[in-house]
């Protein structure tokens, strides 16, 4: 039994993990950088140890001073989360030589699956579909521009060990094509110390629709449905939603098949993502596979009931997965958008800072992972990402009312934030009829655009002026004057509404 897990991560992830171990009866130790002292995760574990100063590769990627807390704290095992040292192989291997158990796969499937030219091989040779391209890293432009030919522009120039959109280059002819391989090679080197570069044919108008695998140890493997992650900025997911409206029961049948079998041919053991591309016709492609918790994982969790992180803890454990595949049904669509602290209107630059006022959405079918709350700095360190809003409802068209709902409801106070930016998305008319690939954020870039007269400008503004008139109210004392004065909060409600108009 599992009794004490170090969760090696920070922000919402690491308070999502921590939520389930609590549920468990499952004691959590938190590691935090000496950005994150105050962070949430700190907070709410049962135990927290400093790791290191604020930059990541001084603290989240320090796999030994990590190792040395978990053995201090006496932990069973660790759970990475996403991001950081989850699918770092050599990590995994550390944590099981010093006796401790990895939440998630093997080694093996981490380095197999990691590879993107290796896992391509492995697709092939089990049958599942890939993208044309090439079988081996390139080694030099002449091989490059031969390559690029045989397979046709427009080409996807990938990095090997590459993940959320770095070393990645969209190639349209061939003069564009030295400048992005090697714009590509120097991007994968700096993020991931690798700078292994294949080619892929690139899919016109595709969908990103992802399958969720989950497989014990004892060989019992199971997928919980697709989730749609076509509505992308540069390469990163914005919103996800299950069922995909691009999916048909025939299609989701087969594509599940493959995912699992996909798994399947590297042994995968816990929760990992089998990602696809499917053009127009619904032809699909394996494009890659993520071998951890996804961001996104809450709205298959919100639409199966099934807790993945607790089905992942289970798994280590040596426990048979809780659910066959017919156990598996989905219930109503799910939604969810990533809140970051972000300036839409300056190119969405990170906009670290101090949370002066929050005010999360509730109400049926409401979730928020976040780590944020008030009186809290945003530190400038890591991902801006602060938050996931999580709608369930019956249908998809209630569940992207209920979203606008939650969205107008989410007040946030003292940094930039992308809701604005979701409102919009949540009102484009070709996401509202489902009608919508990897293009859709290019496409409707004119729609998007927050061009209304000061629109978050005089939001801010609104709410500091009410707040204002709300401290001098007090101030006053007068209470006739307090009793026939309107709300300041259905003022702002009304000057809110009215730039909407």
């Amino acid at each position: 039994m599992i009794k004490k897990i170090l969760v090696a991560n920070r922000g919402e992830i690491a308070v999502r993990v921590m939520r389930s171990c609590r549920e468990m009866g499952i004691l959590s130790v938190a590691i935090f950088s000496e950005a994150d002292r105050s962070s949430m995760h700190v907070r709410y574990a049962d135990e927290a140890y400093y790791v290191g100063p604020s930059p990541s590769n001084e603290s989240y990627l320090k796999m030994d001073k990590i190792l040395e807390i978990a053995l201090i704290s006496k932990a069973d095992a660790i759970h990475p989360g996403y991001g950081f040292l989850s699918e770092n192989t050599d990590f995994a291997r550390l944590v099981a030589s010093n006796g401790l158990i990895f939440i998630g796969p093997s080694p093996e499937a981490i380095s197999s699956m990691g590879d993107k030219v290796t896992a391509r091989k492995l697709m092939e040779a089990s049958g599942v579909p890939v993208v044309p391209g090439t079988k081996k890293s390139i080694q030099n432009t002449e091989e490059l521009h031969q390559i690029a030919h045989n397979i046709g522009y427009p080409i996807m120039i990938k990095a090997s060990a590459g993940g959320g959109g770095k070393g990645m280059r969209l190639v349209k002819n061939e003069e564009e094509l030295e400048s992005s391989y090697n714009m590509a090679k120097s991007e994968a080197r700096s993020s991931f110390g690798d700078d292994t570069i294949y080619i892929e044919k690139y899919i016109e108008s595709p969908h990103h629709i992802e399958f969720q695998v989950l497989a014990d140890q004892h060989g019992n493997t199971i997928h919980l449905f697709e989730r749609e992650c076509s509505v992308q900025r540069r390469h990163q997911k914005v919103v996800e939603e299950t069922p995909s409206p691009h999916m048909t029961p025939e299609l989701r049948n087969q594509m599940g098949e493959y995912a699992i079998k996909a798994a399947q041919s590297v042994n995968y053991v816990g929760a990992g993502t089998i990602e696809f591309l499917v053009d127009d016709k619904r032809n699909f492609y394996f494009l890659e596979m993520n071998t951890r918790l996804q961001v996104e994982h809450p709205i298959t969790e919100r639409i199966t009931g099934v807790d993945l992180v607790k089905e992942q803890i289970k798994i280590a454990s040596g426990e048979p997965l809780t659910y066959m595949q017919n156990d598996i049904s989905m219930h109503g669509h799910s939604i969810e958008c990533r809140i970051y602290a972000e300036d839409p209107q300056n190119n969405f630059m990170p906009n670290p800072g101090l949370i002066r006022h929050i005010s999360e959405p509730l109400g049926l079918g409401v979730r928020t992972d976040g780590y944020v709350y008030e009186g809290y700095e945003i530190p400038m360190h890591y991902d801006p990402m602060i938050s996931k809003l999580i709608i369930w409802a019956k249908t998809r068209v209630e569940a992207i009312e209920r979203m606008k709902r939650a969205l107008y409801e989410y007040k946030i106070t003292g940094v930039k934030t992308s809701i604005p930016f979701l409102e919009k998305i949540m009102d484009t008319p070709d996401f509202v009829e489902g009608r919508y690939n990897t293009h859709f954020i290019e496409k409707n870039t004119k729609y998007l655009e927050l061009n209304e007269p000061c629109e978050l400008e005089c939001q801010d503004i609104a709410m500091f002026v009410t707040y204002l008139d709300f401290i001098k109210s007090q101030e006053s004392q007068v209470q006739d004057n307090v009793t026939n004065k309107p709300s300041p909060w259905k003022e702002f409600g009304k000057k809110r509404n009215l730039l909407r108009l």
